[in-house]
């Protein structure tokens, strides 16, 4: 009986983990509070190349060396370089699509890179597609 007990605790515990992982996710269709986000880091050409060599080895394998979303990924990610940004336009919304993920397949990436590496990052794919 206890274990049955722990047992239930231990599922409740994880779908609400779960639940709390997905709350956290960009939103699809933008997100208002994001879009408020202003991008600290100018555009300069170091801040650019700082974002590729992070798109590099953090990116390029799903979204592919261009940005295109032609990467060797298991699932078909998004095309950077187009006009359609399914989580919102604006830096502050690139930003946190990178920093708490959207979806089960792209993770974020807070605790892994820093936030100004996600800037720099930003800077990068504004340079390769979207302006704005």
């Amino acid at each position: 009986m206890r274990a049955a007990a722990l047992a239930i605790l231990f599922l409740a515990f994880l779908c609400a983990s779960t639940l709390a992982d997905i709350g956290a996710q960009a939103q699809k269709g933008g997100n208002p509070e994001a879009a408020k986000l202003t991008n600290p880091v100018a555009k300069t050409p170091e801040s650019i190349a700082a974002g590729k060599r992070t798109y590099q080895r953090m990116c390029a394998r799903c979204h592919g060396p261009g940005g295109k979303g032609d990467g060797s990924g298991t699932t078909i990610p998004s095309d950077l370089t187009d006009e359609v940004w399914e989580f919102g336009s604006s830096d502050g919304e690139i930003f946190t699509a990178i920093h708490d993920g959207t979806s089960i397949d792209m993770d974020g990436y807070a605790g892994r890179i820093s936030d100004t590496d996600m800037w720099n990052l930003v800077n990068f794919l504004r340079s390769i597609g979207l302006q704005k």
